[in-house]
C-alpha cells in the first residue's frame, strides 16, 4: 500500500491534472512521430495511443533498413524504436542515423525493447537513445517520457542555467535553490529561500522543469535517486513517503499560496506527478 495519504481531488486539483495532459496535447499536435516494432499488435497499439494523444502521424516500419530510409528524408519529432527487429535491428538503426547527416539524424530516440538488462540499457544509451524503456510499459509512462525528450529538443529546451518562475516560485538551477517572491507586509517586494534537503530540491527541479506536465515516478525516481543503481520493488512507496513530506514542507513554507492551491505537488492519474503551473 502506498504511504501517501490520499487526498480528495477537488475541482482545483482535477484541473491541474486536466490542464497538465491537455499541455500534453498541445506539445504533440501536428508532430510526426517514427516507430520501428515487428509486433503487429503492439505497433498497432502504440500508434493509436500516440494519435489519440496528439501526434499528427506515425508511421510504421518493422525493418530497420525501411526506417532508416524514411529517416534519412524526413524530419521526425520523435522516434520509437524497438531492438530486435527483423533485417537490421533497432539500435544498429539508431547508430546508422546518429552517424549520417540526415533530417532526423538528432531527433529524440526511445528504444522500447524486452532486453531490459543493465548493460543493455547502457548499450542503448551510448548506441544513441536518448531513453530506454523496457517492455512492458504503460501507456502513460510512454507518454510522459516521449513529452520529456520532446522538451529537450531546440525549440523546447531552455539553458540549464536559465532560472524557472512559476507563479512566485523562483526555482534557479545553477545556484539550487527556490524562492518564493511574495509582497511583505509594508506592500514592497521581498523574496525567500524555501528550505530543501538536496533531494527534496531534485524532485522540485524535475517537476518545476517539467513545466505543468506530468512526471511518471519511474522517471523521478531514475532521476533523483541516483545513488541507487536498480529500481527496487518498494520504490512507489519510498516516492510517495517523500513527495507527502515535501507537499507538507512546500504547505508550511509557502501559506501565501492559499489553501485552495495546495498541495502543490498533485497527483495524475495513477503514476504521474504534477507541480502546479501557477502562472494560469
Amino acid at each position: 500500500m502506498s504511504t501517501t495519504e490520499q487526498i480528495p481531488e477537488t475541482s482545483g486539483e482535477g484541473a491541474a491534472v486536466a490542464q497538465a495532459f491537455a499541455a500534453l496535447t498541445d506539445m504533440f499536435r501536428g508532430r510526426r512521430v517514427l516507430l520501428l516494432e515487428d509486433d503487429p499488435s503492439l505497433a498497432e497499439h502504440v500508434a493509436e495511443r500516440l494519435l489519440r494523444a496528439g501526434f499528427g502521424a506515425v508511421d510504421r516500419f518493422e525493418a530497420g533498413e525501411e526506417a532508416l530510409e524514411a529517416a534519412s528524408t524526413r524530419a521526425y519529432d520523435v522516434m520509437i524504436l524497438d531492438r530486435m527487429t527483423r533485417g537490421l535491428d533497432g539500435l544498429t538503426t539508431l547508430k546508422r542515423l546518429r552517424e549520417g547527416s540526415g533530417p532526423s539524424a538528432s531527433a529524440p530516440a526511445l528504444m522500447l525493447t524486452a532486453l531490459g538488462g543493465e548493460g543493455q540499457k547502457v548499450e542503448g544509451l551510448l548506441g544513441g537513445a536518448d531513453d530506454y524503456l523496457a517492455k512492458p510499459v504503460g501507456d502513460e509512462e510512454l507518454l510522459a517520457r516521449v513529452a520529456a525528450q520532446m522538451r529537450r529538443t531546440p525549440q523546447h529546451a531552455r539553458p540549464a542555467s536559465v532560472d524557472i518562475v512559476n507563479g512566485p516560485f523562483r526555482l534557479s538551477p545553477g545556484a539550487r535553490t527556490l524562492k518564493l517572491e511574495a509582497a511583505r507586509e509594508d506592500g514592497t517586494a521581498g523574496s525567500r529561500l524555501i528550505d530543501l534537503s538536496p533531494l527534496e530540491f531534485a524532485i522540485v527541479a524535475e517537476l518545476m522543469q517539467a513545466r505543468g506536465q506530468p512526471v511518471t515516478k519511474t522517471m523521478l525516481w531514475d532521476r533523483c535517486w541516483v545513488e541507487w543503481k536498480f529500481l527496487p520493488d518498494n520504490f512507489v512507496n519510498i516516492i510517495d513517503a517523500r513527495i507527502s513530506a515535501l507537499r507538507r514542507r512546500l504547505k508550511e513554507q509557502a501559506p501565501e499560496i492559499g489553501e485552495d492551491l495546495h498541495p502543490l505537488i498533485v497527483s495524475a492519474r495513477s503514476q504521474s506527478l504534477i507541480f502546479r503551473d501557477l502562472d494560469v
